[in-house]
């Protein structure tokens, strides 16, 4: 009961803060041109017509690979971390667990003909990542959210899990171009981390206030 109330609220918020003039505020796209488009990635340069009128131009977006992100701990309440390179910022990150959720087609992102080509739904995705980054495994398992991973240039979304109780089965099993290190954090270290600003993630960080909110209700 308490879980459809819960429900009933949320679809009237989105009601109220949408309101009848979202119409009005769309673009309209007008001109679309593949400037990249392999099996990785589809980059696109747009012209828009804006709600007045104008013709607008030019902006970029991409489609990539939805993935998961994974806020887990062991039994001792430790956080399952790794270390690895960012070629964005040029520099070995901390951060969470995660990974991309393979599709069957021939891209690994959606197209218009290939919308829902996935191969593995998001949590069965979150078990892979986790016990091939780590080598752990959990049996609890909470989905937190699903969100645009960059709603300004990009279409594809990350969902994001808690696993609690994490137990060590196996060595890592990384992919030929992976190269990371796992690192067990305290909340605190991760704490101070992000504070920091050595915690470079921004969906990760989301992720942990996220996991936060939960374990504490």
């Amino acid at each position: 009961m308490e879980n459809r109330e819960s429900k009933d609220n949320e679809a009237r918020l989105k009601k109220d803060v949408a309101g009848a003039d979202d119409a009005a505020l769309m673009w309209q796209e007008v001109k679309r041109e593949h400037i990249i488009q392999d099996e990785w990635l589809d980059f696109r340069r747009l012209a828009y017509r804006l709600p007045d009128g104008t013709v607008s131009e030019p902006y970029y977006t991409y489609s990539r690979r939805d993935y998961v992100v994974i806020v887990a701990s062991d039994e001792n309440g430790r956080y399952l971390c790794v270390r690895q390179y960012r070629q964005g910022i040029d520099r070995v990150t901390t951060e969470f667990p995660a990974g991309g959720i393979e599709r069957s087609g021939a891209f690994d992102y959606r197209t218009d003909s290939a919308r829902d080509d996935i191969a593995e739904d998001s949590l069965e995705s979150a078990k892979r990542e986790l016990l091939e980054e780590t080598g752990y495994e959990a049996d609890e398992w909470e989905h937190l959210l699903t969100i645009p991973s960059n709603a300004t240039i990009a279409d594809n979304y990350a969902y994001i899990y808690r696993a609690r109780n994490c137990r060590k089965v196996s060595e890592q099993h990384l992919d030929d171009i992976e190269f990371l290190n796992t690192r067990l954090l305290t909340a605190e270290e991760i704490e101070r981390l992000i504070h920091g600003g050595d915690f470079l993630q921004a969906v990760h960080v989301m992720a942990w206030l996220l996991a936060k909110e939960s374990d504490d209700r």
